[in-house]
């Protein structure tokens, strides 16, 4: 993708210009793209039928394919998506709003979307897609979900439907986007609630709902559905989000090639097997992907609340994504994180960081982190924003392990709302 920003124009991408229904010689190619791209799809509805826009969608985002299988279990109706402000650079604005995309920064509150969004279905009468993960999953399972889907929903006031789907992860891992597995995928649309029902349950039961609803865990179902999986190099990448040793547990040490997965510290190794386990290489020991996962959290998660958890401070190299022209190249400079969130010295400020203000991302504000494992073929990449730009992180420093500086912003964001809530109690 051609995406530098030649002329350097740092200027905000307008976030308040009215979204436009999808241009129909762009949804003519979308719909052909999407039944290229997942051939075999299947499909399943519930309460779906009769049901016409507009209406809300929530939907699952394990990958890429998503936004091929949400427009087919939509068809023949047409719909906006909230997209974040890559996909404009990529794509060209003009393509992408045509496309119907709602432009937003990922984990920053923005009213303009919020309207912007209201208008599509009150105005427009068009179904708007939301993907609540806003990221593709890291591990085969569900990433962190907001807290207000339920809020959003009644202050939308119009039937909610949720798409849930799988194989999209199997089939292209996070961790190994580019080469892709010979995986079946499935998807289900339901019609959670309809206008008049959603008007009688509360923000706390709809919440319930559609947490409940969005939940996978894609080693399990593979398992369920018999799945086998032989491609000789299924494991590679896979120590991006398996970073801890669960021998030794060192940090950042774990390696992979092929289908196998070791420790470069302690030696162990581990082999993928065909049906999603790894297998231990000593003793044939099988353990669980998402499992390993959940444990890492938890020992982020751990580190945190007993206060053993280290502060962060790298070289790193910087972009910013200001608008849809593409990438301005912002320069060396420092990353420091700690319990209160991101400090981000541009150039030679960290140097003289005393008379410095550096951009400060607040882990209080974040409900979670942008996380890439190889973005454009550079490496491991954090992605800060505000409302105006997003700043593209990234860094060679063995320290800077992504996926646990996702665990410990979730960690700290939580911590902050648990805080604020008990603070309002007591008042």
């Amino acid at each position: 993708m051609g995406l530098d920003n030649k002329q350097k124009d740092m200027t905000p991408y307008d976030m308040s210009r009215k979204p436009v229904k999808q241009f129909p010689p762009l949804l003519l190619l979308l719909w052909g793209a999407a039944l290229v791209s997942t051939p075999g799809l299947k499909k399943n509805k519930i309460r779906m039928e009769g049901l016409k826009p507009p209406f809300l969608v929530y939907s699952t985002h394990q990958g890429f394919s998503d936004y091929f299988i949400v427009p087919r279990m939509l068809f023949p109706h047409r719909a906006n998506y909230v997209s974040d402000m890559e996909g404009f650079a990529a794509f060209g604005n003009a393509a992408y709003r045509a496309g119907g995309c709602i432009g937003k920064r990922r984990y920053v509150p923005d009213v303009s979307v919020m309207l912007n969004i209201r208008y599509a279905l009150k105005q427009l009468k068009q179904t708007v897609v939301l993907f609540p993960e806003s990221r593709h999953c890291d591990a085969g399972i569900t990433s962190t979900l907001p807290d207000n889907l339920g809020k959003l929903a009644k202050f939308l006031d119009v039937p909610l439907v949720v798409i849930y789907s799988h194989g999209c992860y199997l089939a292209n891992p996070f961790w190994d986007e580019e080469r892709s597995r010979k995986v079946r995928m499935e998807s289900t649309a339901e019609l959670l609630y309809t206008r008049e029902e959603l008007r009688k349950a509360s923000a706390d039961e709809v919440q319930r709902l559609v947490e409940e609803k969005l939940q996978y865990d894609e080693y399990a179902w593979q398992k369920e559905n018999g799945i086998k999986i032989d491609y000789a190099e299924r494991a590679e990448g896979l120590h991006l989000p398996l970073y801890q040793c669960r021998s030794c547990g060192t940090k950042g040490k774990m390696r992979s090639r092929g289908a196998d997965l070791w420790c470069d510290d302690c030696k162990k190794r581990w082999s993928l097997t065909a049906d999603g386990d790894l297998a231990d290489s000593d003793t044939g020991e099988l353990c669980s992907i998402s499992e390993w996962y959940r444990q890492e959290r938890g020992q982020v998660e751990k580190e945190i609340e007993d206060g053993t958890y280290k502060e962060l401070d790298i070289p790193v190299k910087v972009e910013a994504l200001p608008n849809e022209k593409g990438f301005v190249p912002m320069g060396s400079g420092r990353l420091v994180y700690n319990s209160e969130g991101f400090y981000l010295y541009l150039e030679d400020q960290y140097a003289q960081k005393e008379d410095y203000t550096p951009l400060f991302f607040s882990n209080r504000k974040q409900e979670s982190l942008q996380t890439e494992y190889n973005y454009k073929k550079r490496g491991k990449c954090i992605v800060l924003s505000t409302k105006n730009c997003c700043y593209y992180v990234y860094s060679e420093d063995e320290n800077f392990i992504v996926t646990e500086l996702e665990f410990a912003v979730e960690k700290y964001h939580s911590l902050s709302v648990r805080n604020d809530r008990d603070g309002k109690k007591k008042l």
